[in-house]
Parts: C-alpha cells; sequence; structure tokens
C-alpha cells in the first residue's frame, strides 16, 4: 500500500477519437476513510454501450487524504492542509479535461457522480472554486441535504470543520502516533498512519448518526474557500445542473427497526426534544409493528424534506435545474432493502458486474435508471422518449421522483409533517 494510486479507469465505445460522446465520472464513497475506483460495483461497460466515457479513479482517503496540521499549512504555498483527497478528484478532472477526446468523449460535457462521501465529494467540487470549469453536471446520490439538518454527520455542511480545527485535532492525531515533527510523521509506516482510521471527530455530535469522522473535506480558504452557502448566496458557485436524493432504507430507516412504543418515544425525545409531543402526534405509535412503521415513515419524510430544503435553497438562487429523487429499489437476495447505496449496480446499469440473483425485472430497472442517467450527462436534463417525466424541483417544490420499484412523482410529506420536519430544523444549533 502507498499514497501512488491515483491511477484512473476509462470505459468508452467511441470508435474514434472525434466522437466527442458525454462523459461519466465516477466519485466512490466509503465516509472520506476508504473506497477505491475498480471496485466491481463502478464497472462501467454498461454506460459506455450506452454512449458515455466512463472514468472511475482513486483518491486519498484517511489521514493520506484530509489529515491537516500547522506545519503541512505552512508547508503549502497556499497556507492550506487537509483537503489532498479533494486535490486528487480535482486532478483527475483535469486529466480528464486534458485527455478525454483521445478516449472518444466531450471534455465540455463532464458529468461527475458519487454516493455516500462520493456524493458529498460532488457538492463540495460543485463549491470549490478549483474545478470551475470542470464540472458540467452533478448527481450526488444520497447527498445534498439542508444546510440546517445535522442527520447525516459525515456530510452535512455544518459539520465541515475549520482550518484551525483541524490542525488542532490532526496535532492530537499525530501526538497520539507519537510524532510532532514533519519528518517524524513523514517517517510513519503505512500501517502507523492507518491505526485509528476509522477514528471520529467527537467534537461534534450529530443526534442521530452520531460523529463525523475525524478525517474529513476542511474549510481551508483554498480548495474549499466558503461554505457552501455562502457560494450559493454570493453565486460563486458552478451552476450547474444537479440529481440529488435519497433512499428508501437509510438515514434511519430499515428493514427491521425493532422498535418498541417505549423505545420509540425515548427516541422522540431524545431527538426532538421540546417538539416531541408535537412529532407524536404526528407519527402516532401503540403497538410494536406501529413504532416499526413510524421510525420508517419519519425516517423517510426527514430526508426526503431536507433535501427538498435543499432543492428550494438552490433553485432560489442558481440558474440550473435540480431534480430529486427517492430510490425504493431494493437488490435481490438481501434482507437489507433499498439500503444505503442500493442503487449503484442500477444507475450503471452492470448487474453482470456483482453475484447477486438479478432477475427481468431488476434488468428491467436498470435499463430504465440508466437511460435517465445518460439523458442527463448528455442534455443536463435526465427526461427521453419513453421515460416517466421527471419534473426538475422549484422553489417550495416538495414532490420527488420515485426511482426503482416505480418511476413517478411522489409527495415527500403531506403539509403537516413537511412543515414539523422544517420547524425540526430550523431549530438546530450551529454546529
Amino acid at each position: 500500500m502507498s499514497e501512488d494510486c491515483l491511477n484512473l479507469n476509462v470505459w468508452t465505445a467511441a470508435e474514434s477519437s472525434h466522437d466527442r460522446r458525454p462523459v461519466f465520472v465516477w466519485i466512490y464513497g466509503g465516509r472520506f476513510t476508504s473506497g477505491y475506483g475498480s471496485d466491481p460495483t463502478f464497472d462501467g461497460a454498461g454506460l459506455a454501450e450506452k454512449g458515455l466515457v466512463v472514468v472511475t479513479f482513486n483518491y486519498r482517503t484517511g489521514p493520506f487524504g484530509f489529515l491537516a496540521t500547522p506545519v503541512l499549512t505552512a508547508e503549502s504555498p497556499h497556507g492550506s492542509s487537509g483537503n489532498y483527497g479533494l486535490l486528487d478528484q480535482i486532478a483527475a478532472l483535469k486529466w480528464v479535461h486534458r485527455n478525454i477526446k483521445a478516449f472518444g468523449g466531450d471534455p465540455d460535457r463532464v458529468t461527475i457522480a458519487g454516493q455516500s462521501a462520493g456524493a458529498a465529494s460532488v457538492l463540495e467540487l460543485i463549491n470549490s472554486p478549483l474545478a470551475k470549469g470542470l464540472v458540467h453536471r452533478g448527481i450526488s446520490e444520497s447527498g445534498a441535504r439542508g444546510t440546517d439538518d445535522p442527520e447525516i454527520a459525515a456530510l452535512a455542511e455544518s459539520y465541515r470543520p475549520t482550518l484551525a480545527g483541524a490542525e488542532r485535532q490532526g496535532l492530537t492525531w499525530a501526538a497520539q502516533h507519537k510524532a510532532t515533527t514533519l519528518a517524524q510523521m513523514r517517517a510513519l509506516s503505512v500501517e502507523e498512519l492507518l491505526d485509528g482510521l476509522d477514528d471520529n471527530d467527537t467534537t461534534v455530535e450529530g443526534p442521530v448518526n452520531g460523529h463525523p469522522p475525524l478525517f474529513r473535506p476542511v474549510l481551508d480558504g483554498y480548495v474549499l474557500a466558503r461554505t457552501y452557502e455562502e457560494s450559493l448566496s454570493r453565486g460563486l458557485h458552478s451552476d450547474v445542473p444537479v440529481i440529488t436524493g435519497n433512499n428508501k432504507d437509510e438515514s434511519g430507516a430499515s428493514t427491521a427497526p425493532g422498535a418498541t412504543p417505549t423505545s420509540y418515544q425515548a427516541m422522540a425525545s431524545k431527538k426532538y426534544g421540546d417538539l416531541a409531543d408535537e412529532f407524536l402526534a404526528l407519527y402516532p405509535a401503540a403497538t410494536n409493528a406501529e413504532a416499526d412503521a413510524q421510525t420508517n415513515a419519519s425516517a423517510r419524510d426527514n430526508s426526503r424534506v431536507s433535501t427538498s430544503l435543499w432543492a428550494t435553497e438552490w433553485a432560489s438562487r442558481a440558474k440550473s435545474p435540480v431534480f430529486k429523487y427517492f430510490w425504493t429499489h431494493a437488490p435481490p437476495g438481501q434482507t437489507q432493502g433499498a439500503y444505503h447505496g442500493s442503487e449503484i449496480n442500477y444507475i450503471f446499469d452492470n448487474p453482470y458486474a456483482t453475484d447477486l440473483p438479478w432477475t427481468d425485472d431488476d434488468r428491467r430497472i436498470a435499463a430504465t435508471m440508466s437511460r435517465y442517467v445518460v439523458n442527463f450527462s448528455a442534455h443536463g436534463d435526465p427526461n427521453g422518449r419513453g421515460l416517466a417525466h421527471w419534473a426538475p424541483s422549484g422553489p417550495g417544490s416538495f414532490t420527488s421522483m420515485e426511482l426503482g420499484d416505480d418511476f413517478g412523482p411522489l409527495l415527500d410529506a403531506d403539509a403537516a409533517r413537511r412543515a414539523f420536519h422544517k420547524r425540526y430544523f430550523e431549530a438546530q444549533p450551529p454546529w
């Protein structure tokens, strides 16, 4: 293992370097601590056969990708440290911009897409001044949430540390590894550096999903010059079309919540505080079955409303459209339902790439889902002939596109529940 890992994979069915096909660049997830571009789940042949040039790549994670310390900052000509993983991603996009014509790709139609930490990376690159002109569309899977939403600590904008905060934590981490100088840090073996890879940032805590990872993007003033919200308000982001959404069985929802009325009420009290009575009136549960059902219903409403609030903010400031979705299909041969990441094989139209008992229905869903992706990559709009219409979101729009078990519009939540979740987000303290 080494940092000499910055390789790309390219799939193309172009017959000539003059084809100018849309380019689809995938950024893997993994909580900013793991992942690799050659994962079979990301095999790009299915999308390449449909007309895209597909690129996957490696970027550094954990301390290799996101460690910040004062001495690293002092060494930098830009006065920053901690965003090496994002710089790797930007370097990959620059490589695509310079070289993708040789593979029949169009450097002026580059879609960046990713899931989980990859989805957060998509939004960070849209926000980064260093990626301006390199990104023309964005797909953020299980990514974009309202700026007041603390639910997904690893992804939330509000959990991005400042450079000074990241440097303090970096010094603590280095001391724990018995390294007090830059030379000592660089002398550590890979095994020593990976010790504590999955450590959390215990200085902040989300109400549901716990602490964010210690190693994650940093508001360093260079790669991330300002918060997403500030960039959007000042029109400094990359104004590109965006697809974003959530999955049915993630963000607190699951196929087996295991709730009881007692545990459900305790959760409501801990999470919603002064709003707990209103929550329980909107999501009442008197039996174990009802507690399970309402746990899931409230979590799903919460995530969809949060993403709709993000989309409302985007639509009020950006000229480019945003398309929201809610993924509902469970891959075969497992019991986790439409889990976190369950949409990826369908996005890539590559059921052949992983060993699951795929059915004709799965292949049909993958064929449909990937057509939306191809259309979006080509035109900035997922719609096309023979597909259910996917309307873009406008200010105050609370409808998402169901993808998976069905394809069509889906109300995020009824008016009373939408209003409740909006108040809940607005009541959150600054994180």
